[in-house]
């Protein structure tokens, strides 16, 4: 699922989003009762299924109702229509994906309210040569969006950057008004458009590209590695999750780096003021303070204990007992509680009783997202145990005629990318460079 940062708030958008929901709305519930009356060689449950299927993939695409909405609204009708027991259909949200979810989107929350994430994006930004070059500055804040993203959400990470690069932007296009006279409002836009359209996309696309990097990074990647381990056994620890994903995320930012910049060349190579407006943001932060030093404690503690069954494993062997007790202990949901905990231990003021974090301040993660994958890793369990699952593939294999793995892995793929565009595609993200 693709984060989204806003919603278009135009009189249009609101006009077409309105008859796009009301038009989701029906044609879900026509999709629903069809199936459920169509005459159909399956079983009572995975009938109901599928036509609760049909109904929240067309909700899902067209926003007719909140998203989280659907997913509870479906976890219910399965419920309701025998699908399978009430406990057996809400079981999921005991998976530990799940408070694997809670615990790092604390984590994430921590790092917004004290500042550390921005801290660390001025400091890389900050770097000698980087800020005072167009090319340096476009893969600087894709790197640091890339790495950000790796460990919090794209959309706080896009969120976090891109006032810090519509400064810049700013700046360049101040200085370029400045030193030619001639150049009306027409001369400025079209001295800073190619900077402007790659550094904004470079945030957006980076984040994307190194939510990837970590299971944590994108909540998709927990969802996937958690039906990897139900359905096959295969368990992906944290390590080598990003040992598998760094080499085809740096193949993915180099890319990117290439493409953006080859298609929105920047009209200077050079930004004279960026290092000095850099400086002067970092200035403002002040000094490290209290809530930044014990989230970053608590956030260094969750990635150690994250690394330690695979480093473990390398070496004391993945047959050893060692590591057996290490990975059995340290399970990445059981660490992210552990190191959101330290939160509301770690004291700012001892004597006041006030620690990193509050309560009020971490339940402003966003639930909505937890809602929703654990909507999904239910409807994926269901799929399985009522055999519906087998039956879409064995459909889906007999109507490819035996296509060839590399044909059916790329048929899922533009699959996944289409309805999750589609989805996404209910908001849409507007930034206007001046």
């Amino acid at each position: 699922m693709n984060d989204l940062v806003g919603e278009s708030v135009t009189p249009e958008g609101v006009a077409d989003g309105a008859g796009r929901r009301r038009f989701g709305f029906v044609a879900g519930l026509v999709a629903f009762v069809a199936l459920s009356v169509a005459p159909l060689d399956l079983t009572g449950p995975q009938q109901a299924l599928a036509a609760i299927l049909a109904l929240v993939v067309v909700f899902w695409v067209t926003e007719a109702i909140p998203v989280p909405a659907t997913a509870l609204l479906a976890l219910a009708l399965c419920s309701f229509l025998a699908v399978a027991p009430a406990a057996e259909v809400f079981s999921a949200f005991a998976s530990p994906t799940i408070f694997l979810f809670i615990g790092s989107f604390i984590l994430a929350r921590a790092m917004s309210v004290h500042g550390l994430d921005r801290r660390f994006a001025l400091r890389v930004l900050a770097i000698r040569g980087i800020a005072g070059s167009t090319y340096g500055t476009i893969v600087a804040f894709g790197a640091v969006a890339a790495l950000m993203s790796a460990f919090i959400s794209n959309t706080a990470t896009t969120a976090m950057l891109l006032p810090i690069g519509l400064g810049i932007v700013g700046i360049y296009g101040g200085l370029i008004g400045r030193s030619d006279a001639k150049g009306g409002p027409d001369e400025h836009a079209r001295g800073t458009a190619n900077l402007s359209t790659a550094l904004m996309l470079m945030i957006a696309y980076s984040a994307s590209v190194g939510g990837l990097l970590t299971p944590i990074g994108s909540p998709p990647n927990l969802l996937g590695r958690g039906f990897l381990e139900t359905q096959t056994g295969v368990t992906v620890p944290f390590l080598e999750w990003s040992f598998i994903a760094a080499p085809i995320v740096a193949v993915m930012f180099v890319a990117l780096c290439a493409i953006l910049i080859g298609l929105n060349r920047p009209e200077a190579r050079s930004i004279p003021g960026a290092s000095a407006y850099i400086e002067a943001e970092r200035a403002g932060l002040g000094r490290f303070s209290a809530g930044e030093r014990n989230t970053l404690l608590a956030f260094l503690a969750a990635v150690t204990l994250w690394i330690l069954p695979g480093v473990v494993g390398i070496v004391a062997g993945e047959e050893s007992a060692a590591y057996d007790v290490v990975r059995g202990r340290l399970d990445e949901g059981v660490v992210a509680l552990i190191a959101a905990s330290l939160l509301f231990v770690l004291p700012l003021d001892r004597g006041l009783r006030r620690f990193t974090m509050t309560w009020r301040q971490a339940v402003a993660i966003d639930w909505g997202t937890i809602v929703l994958f654990g909507g999904g890793i239910a409807l994926g369990s269901l799929l399985s145990s009522t055999g519906l699952a087998g039956l879409i593939g064995d459909a889906l294999a007999g109507s490819l005629g035996g296509a060839a793995p590399f044909t059916l892995t790329l048929i899922a793929v533009i699959a996944a990318i289409l309805i999750s565009e589609a989805a996404s595609n209910t908001a849409s993200v507007g930034i206007v460079v001046p």
